[in-house]
């Protein structure tokens, strides 16, 4: 019989967690302000009451009082027990599931969860000591340094800044020197000579997660030994890959931030936060990676990396939008903030003020304007050669975005600058050919796209199911992209939404040589006629592919049901 899963391993599980993505992928969500709401899955109702809060990380439906958490959810909509909810969820970001064999290994896991305890209650008991320093006579010093910098005892107070005391031995003398070792306070010396503090005469910055808990520090020097910067080295409790500065801060006063500005430094985010810019998180002197995003778009869909215009800024930009390329869903959009030459966000916008730096953010180069810029320099797009070099260097990056209409806007974006033409001539001829050009005979996609420009209405009429499976791509790039526009309420000028894409033409051409569609005397049983028509198609499309792979390479469980259930709809 398996043993129980360690509660630490739980609480991690759900740490990592994203419950939005849970649960929307098996309940279509739509985001209301902060939260995103469904119609109950678990009561039927007319209105949605169903609530997902991404900050607080449950579900709770004010219809029939279900809640709970992303495993509790499982356990309800999937009919699962707990330990094969923990396994699902767990198998989805890629974890294996510990198991205790036998009973005497509980104690072990418990002794396990105090000691992480102890280490956490230490760094707090070492937070409020290195706070106290500053109003000691030795820390006046550091409170003048960071007068310098124009920050105050409000602001001061809400991090939690401190000052290590130039002292060897101010922490060893007061805590026990094997915690302090172990949770990165204090360092052993060699051939066990004793102990010494690891942070001496710095500014000390506590790094919170997101329960408010100090796991680690940051140090920034006063005098001239050791380096200007010192961190935390990794702990039991201290994850620097995994964890940003600044984010329970900007949560307590935030909640959800339309946008979160991810820097370099501490001093940055606490120079933006003095100045009212209070949405901006470090990344710990480490290079942005996957779990920093993960955790990040958990709590805005839009995040802005701000970075020197320097080589090795370029450089930390590119590997964060290869981090950020698989985590762009739908609605996740990311950008780039370039700074002028010899700047940090902490000196500018000290220099400029709030709101001019607030317009720098808004700003921003989108993320598909740098990729295409990147990749772009020193090509001739006028040559073949040239713009088949753009396509090679492209194409496997924009393989790594999920699908979806933003992942199918990039694909058209470097069609359009690979099958791009520098000789004004051959565009002239090109165009004069599309005008000779008899009409296409329009195609259901067409047609359903003028039918919902002439009646919006109807695109709430449209099943759950039909339009993710339009927005997954089963359908082509041109309905995706009409979709995603809808979804973000820009259905009541469907050309203007379209009107930056590749697709303006084809939607004008949709809409001008359908007219008819106006004068139909119940648009609902057309839109009806038309997605029957349509879904017939991407099941078909769909069985067509799972076929081509069971040929191949084989099904999973999941996908020959999928293939059983497909075959059984054909043949009714």
């Amino acid at each position: 019989m398996a043993g129980r899963i360690p509660q630490a391993f739980i609480e991690e599980l759900l740490g990592r967690a994203d419950i939005v993505e849970v649960i929307n992928a098996r309940v279509p969500l739509k985001k209301t302000g902060r939260n995103f709401v469904a119609r109950c899955p678990f009561h039927d109702e007319k209105t949605p009451s169903f609530t997902v809060s991404p900050l607080k990380q449950f579900y709770y439906c004010f219809g029939c009082g279900a809640t709970g958490s992303a495993i509790g959810f499982l356990m309800e909509h999937e009919h699962l027990s707990f330990p094969e909810a923990v396994e699902t969820l767990a198998a989805h970001y890629g974890l294996a599931v510990p198991r205790e064999g036998n009973t005497a290994a509980e104690p072990q896991e418990d002794q396990k969860r105090r000691r992480l305890e102890s280490l956490l209650r230490l760094n707090q008991e070492a937070a409020i000591f290195y706070a106290s320093q500053l109003r000691q006579e030795e820390g006046r010093g550091a409170v003048s340094y960071l007068r310098q910098r124009g920050v105050d005892g409000q602001t001061a107070k809400r991090f939690g800044l401190g000052y290590a005391p130039a002292a060897w031995q101010s922490l060893c003398t007061r805590f026990e020197p094997g915690l302090l070792v172990e949770v990165g306070l204090a360092v052993e010396q060699e051939g066990g000579g004793g102990y010494y503090d690891r942070f001496r005469d710095r500014i000390m910055f506590p790094i919170r997660n997101r329960r408010g808990q100090v796991i680690g520090f940051g140090g920034r020097a006063l005098g001239e030994g050791g380096p200007k910067y010192l961190n935390s080295p990794e702990t039991p409790v201290f994850h620097k890959g995994r964890e940003v500065y600044g984010l329970y801060e900007l949560l307590e006063t935030s909640g959800r931030p339309v946008r979160i500005l991810v820097v370099e430094g501490y001093m940055d985010v606490i120079a933006l936060a003095q100045q009212g810019i209070d949405y901006s998180v470090g990344t710990l002197g480490t290079a942005v990676t996957p779990e920093h995003l993960q955790l990040l778009f958990r709590y805005s869909d839009s995040l802005i990396f701000c970075f020197d215009g320097d080589a090795a800024g370029r450089k930390a930009a590119w590997r964060a939008l290869e981090s950020a390329l698989p985590q762009l869903k739908e609605g996740r959009k990311a950008a780039f903030l370039w700074l002028p030459e010899g700047e940090d966000p902490d000196s500018l916008v000290r220099s400029e003020g709030a709101e001019a730096f607030g317009k720098r953010v808004q700003g921003a180069e989108p993320l598909s304007e740098y990729f295409f810029r990147v990749l772009g320099e020193g090509l001739d797009l006028s040559r073949m050669e040239d713009r088949a070099d753009l396509l090679k260097k492209a194409s496997p990056f924009l393989g790594k975005l999920p699908q979806g209409a933003f992942r199918a806007m990039m694909q058209a974006r470097l069609k359009e600058l690979a099958g791009n033409v520098g000789v004004e001539k051959k565009r002239w001829q090109s165009s004069r050919k599309l005008q000779r050009a008899p009409l296409r005979r329009p195609s259901l996609e067409d047609r359903l796209v003028a039918l919902l420009a002439h009646y919006p209405d109807l695109y709430e009429r449209l099943p759950a199911t039909f339009r993710q499976a339009i927005l997954d791509g089963h359908c082509g790039e041109f309905m995706a992209v009409v979709f995603s526009v809808m979804d973000e309420g820009r259905e009541e000028c469907l050309e203007d939404g379209l009107r930056n894409t590749p697709y303006h033409q084809r939607i004008r051409e949709c809409c001008s040589n359908q007219l008819e569609l106006q004068s139909l005397q119940d648009p609902g049983d057309e839109l009806l006629a038309i997605v029957s028509a349509m879904e017939k198609k991407v099941c078909q499309r769909r069985l067509e592919s799972l076929a081509r792979k069971a040929d191949s390479v084989g099904l999973s469980r999941e996908e020959k049901e999928e293939l059983r259930r497909l075959m059984q709809a054909k043949h009714a």
